[in-house]
């Protein structure tokens, strides 16, 4: 009898343990952090790539015309919530801004959204500029 009220308080506590939990009135959602050079190798694979991607810039578009990564979609953070439903979900998000602080934001946006598949982008596009990555204007 103790065996089975084991293996149904594990049936209920396994779940729990990934993605968004709530502890007290705060919610934690989960994200990955990335580095600019891992971000880049994924980038450059383009549409070879067998996982599907994008990558979501959420600087103003101001940021965005003096230099964004090639290909990227422009949707600026305070803007994200209205323009959910513009990106795929069944895609990877790849999400920068200038330094990542921004980005963070957005990513937990996107988790809060339901989003599973998001990658922040750590450094942003200052990062990726000092590594010398293209960028384009």
């Amino acid at each position: 009898m103790k065996q089975w009220i084991w293996i149904i308080a594990l049936c209920f506590t396994i779940p729990a343990i990934g993605g968004a939990h709530e502890t007290g009135k705060q919610t934690t959602v989960n994200y990955e952090n990335t580095s600019v050079n891992y971000a880049y190798e994924h980038w450059k694979q383009g549409g070879n790539s067998l996982i599907p991607f994008i990558f979501l810039d959420v600087r103003t578009p101001e940021e965005y015309a003096a230099g964004h990564i090639r290909g990227a979609h422009l949707i600026p953070l305070q803007e994200l919530a209205a323009h959910i439903n513009e990106i795929p979900r069944y895609k990877a998000v790849y999400v920068y801004c200038s330094s990542g602080k921004r980005s963070s934001r957005a990513a937990t946006l996107l988790a809060k959204y339901g989003f599973s598949n998001i990658v922040n982008v750590t450094g942003g596009i200052m990062a990726w500029k000092k590594a010398g990555y293209p960028v384009q204007q």
